[in-house]
């Protein structure tokens, strides 16, 4: 078996796409996955799974929620090591250490392209940071994630693909559960 992190995209932000982590923990049970645990409010769970394919196990959490909770969500999941990969793998080390909460990691579905990681770029107004890596997105907000112009919405419609992002604390903190 296989340990898997997964992210629930935009679930329970201002009363939009509630779920509650004991109705999700007990969906995903049901769907057959083991050791099931979740973090905090924002759809952050930790299974393990004899599915090899994480693309696969995407697309049956997300037709679950659907069908069964009337919760339509992107789902991204990535296998521990991919996990791990994506932590080793983090280009701003200093910040991580010094600023967690001020670095985020967006799990993208899909990798961009060169010519839309650069518009990206070119959208920053203001001093933030990016790198994006394969099927991540490293961020550092410096001046705070709330008063930046460089939005989730921003960031996938540069990127020309869907993610969730999560600061470095969490990041870490799915990766001890894991």
């Amino acid at each position: 078996m296989t340990t898997y992190i997964g992210l629930l995209r935009a679930v329970n932000l201002a009363g939009y796409n509630k779920i509650g982590m004991a109705d999700l923990r007990e969906l995903l049970t049901r769907l057959g996955l083991g050791e099931v645990e979740t973090l905090l409010q924002s759809g952050n769970f930790v299974c393990r799974s004899d599915v090899r394919n994480a693309a696969e196990l995407e697309r049956l959490v997300e037709g679950a929620l659907a069908k069964q909770l009337g919760l339509t969500t992107d789902v991204l999941i990535r296998s521990d090591k991919e996990w791990k990969t994506l932590i080793a793998e983090n280009p701003f080390p200093k910040e991580a250490k010094l600023d967690p909460s001020h670095l985020l990691a967006v799990v993208l579905k899909a990798a961009p392209d060169r010519a839309s990681v650069k518009a990206l770029e070119q959208a920053i107004t203001g001093r933030e940071i990016v790198n994006v890596q394969g099927r991540c997105a490293y961020i550092v907000y410096r001046d705070g994630i709330g008063r930046s112009r460089l939005t989730s919405a921003v960031i996938e419609k540069k990127l020309a693909t869907r993610g969730t992002g999560r600061n470095w604390n969490t990041v870490l903190k799915l990766a001890g559960l894991a």
